[in-house]
């Protein structure tokens, strides 16, 4: 499902991912790496948001480069900062603007508003500000309205990072154990890294290594022990 051939990256004239290429189709995918390494980059291309300067990239069959706009209907990103995705008032208002122009008649709508609301327990929040929102029910929040298209691959960049360690785990086990379809996970998390069936590491712009999530993860603790 994720197919990239010599992918590399510039921005502003640095290197930004170089020379990656990775045919991936596993149902959990973890990729890790220190600051700076390329992994947020890397995300960024699976979802068109950036394109390759050099090399291709497929995506859920869809030429990230040509075909973004059809790509993205297909694909959610979940940010390391819920705020930067919650964009109306209350609640059920920016669940339900993920739908807009979705073609869906409005009782379609209704429903799946409500059904991904209570799925991710946010149904006594329907009517609630979004700005009065948990830090851990914002996540939920931008979750919910990226779950609510249905898309086939979902890449989340770093969505533990300023959570507490409770909802941190939440949300961990929500998308490990309960998101129906493929998943990327940028992370600094190694444990849910580690949960996944896959693991990439990346270093200086270049995707160093592939494999068993905790072999990778090892291999990675042992560099900073």
């Amino acid at each position: 499902m994720i197919d990239l051939e010599s992918v590399s990256v510039e921005l502003d004239g640095r290197l930004v991912l170089d020379e990656v290429t990775v045919q991936l189709d596993q149902h959990r995918i973890a990729v890790i790496g220190a600051n700076g390494s390329g992994k947020s980059t890397f995300a960024r291309v699976l979802d068109g948001l950036v394109a390759p300067t050099r090399g291709t990239a497929r995506v859920l069959g869809f030429d990230v480069a040509r075909e973004a706009k059809r790509m993205r209907a297909e694909v959610g990103f979940v940010f390391t900062n819920p705020d930067a995705q919650i964009l109306m008032p209350t609640v059920a208002e920016d669940v339900r603007l993920s739908l807009k122009g979705s073609g869906l008649d409005r009782s379609t709508i209704d429903a799946r508003v409500a059904s991904v609301l209570a799925a991710y327990g946010l149904a006594a929040h329907a009517d609630a500000p979004a700005y009065s929102l948990s830090g851990g029910q914002k996540q939920l929040l931008a979750l919910a309205s990226v779950l609510v298209r249905e898309p086939k691959l979902v890449i989340a960049d770093e969505p533990t990072t300023l959570l507490d360690l409770g909802n941190a785990r939440r949300i961990g086990t929500l998308l490990i154990e309960e998101l129906p379809a493929q998943l990327v996970v940028v992370t600094h998390d190694l444990e849910l890294a580690a949960r996944c069936d896959i693991a990439l590491r990346f270093h200086e712009g270049r995707l160093v290594e592939l494999g068993d999530p905790a072999a990778v993860v090892e291999r990675y603790q042992r560099e900073f022990a």
